[in-house]
């Protein structure tokens, strides 16, 4: 709940985006049910996040909300020679 909240989705919308019912994902909030992996898949789609912080409060990865967090800085038009800027320093220090 505290995550769609911080993404400012009613319960309306979160639960047409990961296509499952508002009572459904009511219930879910309230830990009065669980839910399959497809939910899990589809709500972590929708609210932009991975599995894993759904289920854990966290990503998979030690340093994934850092890089995210940089990433988000920049301009969605300059991303791509980001990355690619990023793809010459990993060849660099690959030797």
């Amino acid at each position: 709940m505290q995550l769609r909240l911080d993404r400012r989705y009613t319960r309306e919308q979160l639960a047409y985006l990961a296509n499952i019912s508002e009572k459904f994902l009511y219930e879910i909030e309230m830990d009065k049910k669980g839910f399959s992996a497809i939910t899990l898949m589809n709500l972590a789609k929708a609210l932009e996040v991975s599995m894993d912080y759904i289920m854990l409060g966290k990503s998979g990865r030690k340093y994934d909300n850092e890089i995210v967090a940089t990433l988000e800085r920049f301009k969605p038009n300059t991303l791509g020679a980001v990355e690619k800027l990023l793809e010459i320093a990993y060849e660099i220090s690959m030797g």
